[in-house]
């Protein structure tokens, strides 16, 4: 087989599951790149698309080694047709769980043949200066590891003849997957002597939870904690003021500052 065009799709509120997924492609090296980009608030509204001859590299963060359901919702309205794809996520340096096993599965529900699976790590959503995790993360020799899987899956769709023939990928995982844990309501705040009113968390945020008048307002109940508001505010006035997360980042500067480097099965 012959790769000649593929099509991207991928949930990736911070952008760090966009950059990895590119950076494949590179190495798949297709004449044609396309993508669905899931992250929006608009996506949750599209028409289903329906993919046929094209391979699709799908991609997503990880959430308390999980994918996140709002990503879940919004990739079932992609539709394979015994296409071929690479599912790929990317977690925080703690750990993926069942996350890579979960996007295998869905992927596979919805008509998709996973035939290449990773696992890369990107900078924490939680991670700040006081508390750093995975900082920079990818970096260059992320981003090299993940041209080279690019390049790996081009040499796997080229050794074989039809996709149907291809066995079950196996990874890594449990299934049933693992509970959810049970987060506070609560959402990122804004120093008020720091914001200017851009407006640019607004267009951040993928679930709509952000308004912006005369002041920043966030819905508790609609923040996914992704923590893209935070990460994007040109002027450093979101954060979060919350002892749960503080919790959390202490848990995980203490507990996860060894390096850890991408898996890929193929």
């Amino acid at each position: 087989m012959n790769i000649r065009s593929i099509k991207l799709v991928f949930f990736s509120p911070t952008e760090t599951t966009a950059r990895i997924v590119t950076q494949i492609a590179q190495g798949i090296d297709p004449d044609i790149i396309s993508r669905i980009d899931l992250t929006p608030p608009s996506a949750r509204n599209q028409d289903s698309a329906q993919m046929h001859d094209e391979l699709a590299v799908i991609g997503t963060p990880v959430y308390a080694g999980r994918v996140p359901p709002e990503a879940l919702r919004r990739l079932r309205l992609i539709k394979g047709s015994n296409t071929p794809a690479a599912v790929v996520v990317v977690y925080g340096n703690r750990d993926y769980e069942d996350a890579l096993l979960e996007l295998r599965d869905i992927a596979a529900e919805q008509g998709f043949r996973p035939m290449a699976c990773g696992a890369f790590i990107g900078e924490h959503s939680y991670s700040c200066e006081a508390t750093p995790i995975a900082t920079g993360r990818p970096d260059g020799l992320d981003m090299e590891k993940a041209q080279r899987f690019g390049e790996a899956i081009r040499d796997k769709v080229n050794r074989v003849n039809t996709i149907g023939g291809m066995p079950a990928l196996q990874v890594p995982g449990n299934f049933p997957y693992k509970k959810w844990v049970e987060r506070p309501e609560m959402a990122p705040v804004t120093d008020e002597s720091l914001c200017t009113l851009c407006a640019e968390c607004v267009a951040a945020c993928p679930a709509a939870a952000i308004t912006v008048e005369h002041s920043v307002v966030t819905s508790k109940n609609e923040c996914i904690h992704c923590s893209a508001c935070i990460k994007k505010c040109p002027t450093g006035a979101r954060n979060w003021e919350s002892a749960w997360i503080d919790q959390i980042r202490k848990w995980l500067t203490e507990n996860c500052r060894q390096r850890k480097e991408p898996q890929m099965y193929l």
